[in-house]
C-alpha cells in the first residue's frame, strides 16, 4: 500500500513581541502534534529560545532548515529570518513588524510554489505591519490580493458555530456605502460554496443578521433590512441557497438560535466577532473561505499585554492546524466526489 502523503503546513510566528512564539513553543511540547502533518514554523529561533528561557519551559528539539523542501515529518522544523531580530516581549516595534511580514510573505510564496499545502498564521498587529506595508489591511485582504482572487471571506469557526463577515476591516462610518445587496449576495454565494466544499455540508443553512437594532423593526429603525438585506436574501434563495433572516444580532446569539444554522453571515466586523468571541474566544479559528489556498489562524490576537506573563494558551493555534488539515482533506474529497459527473441524457428524469 502506498504510504499516505503527509501534508505540509506552514505556521507563521505573527508579531514575535506577542504570544505567537510562546504558543508555538507550547504547541510543540506535545509531540503528538508533530504527527498531524509536516509542520514548518516560520519563526526566529531566537524568539523561541527566549520564551523557553524566560518561562522555564521544557526542551523542544527544534531543527533549523533553510527551505520547506528540507522539512521532516515528526520534527519541529523552523525556518528563521536571515537577520535575527531584537525582540522585547510585549513591546512591538518596526523590527518585529518586519519579522511578522517576512513570515507572511515567505509562507505565501511557498504556498504559491506548491511547497506548502496550507498555512496557519499566528496573530500580528495590523497597525504595526503598516509601518512595513502601508497598504496592509488584514490577513484576509492580503491573501485575496496576493493570490489575485475574488471572494475571500473571513469566517470564525468553532465546533458549534461559524460566523462569516459580509464586510471586513472598514470603519463604521464607511459601512453604509460599502454594504450593498451585491456584497451580501456574493458573501452568501461564497459562504454556501465553502460550506459545501470545505465542510462537506450538502445543503447548508445560512442565517443572515440585520444591520440595525432589532433588525430595523420593519423600517422604524433604519431601512437597510428592507431595501438591501432582505432583497439579497431573496436573490440567494432564488439561486438555490438556503438563506434565512434578517435576524437581530443580540437575541440571535443570546438565545442560542445561532446553533440552529450551519453558518451565520454578519454585516460587519464587531457584530459577528463580538458574539463569536463571547462563545469561543480561546479555541476559535479564523478561516479564509473562497480562496484556492487553505489559510487558518487562531481566533485570538497578539495579546501584547500577556506576552511577558507566560500564560498564553496554545489551544487556538492547535485548533487552527487541525482545521487547516481538515479543510484540505475535505477539498480533496469533494474534488474526487464531483469530478467527471455523469451527464444527464435525453429521456433521463432529474431527481428533485
Amino acid at each position: 500500500m502506498e504510504k499516505e502523503r503527509k501534508l505540509k503546513v506552514g505556521v507563521t510566528c505573527g508579531d514575535p513581541a506577542g504570544i505567537g512564539p510562546e504558543t508555538i513553543y507550547r504547541l510543540c511540547l506535545d509531540s503528538r502534534m508533530l504527527q498531524e502533518a509536516v509542520l514548518i514554523f516560520y519563526c526566529p529561533m531566537e524568539a523561541l529560545n527566549q520564551v523557553k528561557k524566560r518561562f522555564q519551559l521544557e526542551e523542544v528539539a527544534f531543527i533549523q532548515i533553510q527551505q520547506a523542501s528540507q522539512a521532516q515529518f515528526g520534527k519541529a522544523n523552523v525556518i528563521s529570518p536571515k537577520t535575527p531580530p531584537q525582540v522585547d516581549l510585549g513591546n512591538p516595534t518596526k523590527e518585529t513588524a518586519t519579522v511578522a511580514y517576512w513570515a507572511l510573505e515567505s509562507t505565501a510564496e511557498d504556498l504559491k510554489k506548491g511547497h506548502l499545502n496550507a498555512v496557519v498564521t499566528a496573530p500580528l498587529s495590523k497597525a504595526n505591519v503598516m509601518m512595513v506595508d502601508h497598504d496592509f489591511v488584514g490577513h484576509t485582504e492580503y491573501y485575496q490580493k496576493r493570490f489575485k482572487e475574488e471572494g475571500a471571506l473571513m469566517v470564525l469557526c468553532s465546533d458549534r458555530l461559524r460566523v462569516a463577515l459580509a464586510t471586513n476591516h472598514i470603519a463604521l462610518s464607511n459601512l453604509p456605502e460599502a454594504l450593498t445587496k451585491d456584497v451580501i449576495l456574493n458573501g452568501l454565494r461564497n459562504l454556501d460554496a465553502a460550506l459545501r466544499k470545505d465542510f462537506n455540508i450538502v445543503k447548508p443553512r445560512i442565517a443572515v443578521l440585520g444591520l440595525n437594532p432589532h433588525a430595523g423593526e420593519s423600517g422604524n429603525i433604519g431601512k437597510e433590512e428592507l431595501e438591501i438585506i432582505s432583497p439579497a436574501i431573496s436573490a440567494a434563495k432564488n439561486a438555490g441557497i438556503l438563506a434565512f433572516g434578517p435576524y437581530s444580532a443580540d437575541g440571535f446569539f443570546g438565545s442560542g438560535q445561532c446553533y440552529q444554522f450551519d453558518a451565520v453571515l454578519a454585516m460587519y466586523h464587531d457584530q459577528g466577532l463580538t458574539g463569536f468571541k463571547a462563545i469561543a474566544q480561546d479555541e476559535g479559528v479564523n478561516y479564509t473561505a473562497g480562496l484556492t489556498v487553505v489559510r487558518t489562524s487562531p481566533g485570538h490576537g497578539t495579546a501584547f499585554d500577556l506576552a511577558t506573563k507566560g500564560v498564553a494558551k496554545e489551544a487556538g493555534i492547535r485548533n487552527a492546524i487541525y482545521f487547516a488539515v481538515d479543510v484540505f482533506k475535505n477539498r480533496e474529497e469533494h474534488r474526487l466526489r464531483t469530478q467527471n459527473p455523469l451527464p444527464i441524457t435525453a429521456g433521463t428524469k432529474e431527481v428533485q
